[in-house]
């Protein structure tokens, strides 16, 4: 019998006030996140060998818009190491926050960024600097 009461009770608990609200928006930024990650590595394939990294040989074009690709990706564990020692001194919550500004605006500006024909050999620099700001974000966000 006092199994039968403890499933009751447990089956009457709501989850806390917030929870669904939290799960929707942690929900939505992930995906968020990951899409644009989706969405990069297409474009590495199929645009910025052409927009960024011009030249006469276009497997060495498609190289090094790979290569810009793998930066956010190799980013990660120092992000985890930076922020995740931060988020012990200082509160989580102010670190998660920075981490999803940080990625959010790494990505607007590669959403703005010129290409090679503008600004020349700036536009991959800065390409790669940002791509490497996303993923000290994530590497942050999760580490």
């Amino acid at each position: 019998m006092t199994s039968t009461n403890k499933a009751a009770k447990a089956a009457a608990r709501k989850p806390p006030a917030g929870a669904l609200k939290a799960y929707v928006a942690s929900l939505t930024g992930t995906s968020l996140e990951y899409y644009d990650f989706a969405v990069y590595s297409v474009a590495s394939a199929l645009v910025f060998p052409k927009i960024f990294f011009p030249s006469n040989d276009e497997f060495v074009g498609l190289l090094l818009s790979f290569s810009a690709f793998a930066v956010g990706y190799l980013a990660r564990p120092i992000g985890g190491i930076i922020f995740g020692r931060l988020g012990d001194k200082i509160g989580r919550k102010y670190v998660l926050v920075f981490t999803l500004v940080l990625i959010g605006v790494a990505t607007v500006l590669i959403g703005a960024l010129p290409d090679y024909s503008v600004i020349g050999i700036a536009a991959p620099i800065i390409l790669v600097l940002l791509r490497l700001g996303q993923g000290i974000g994530v590497g942050g966000e999760w580490g």
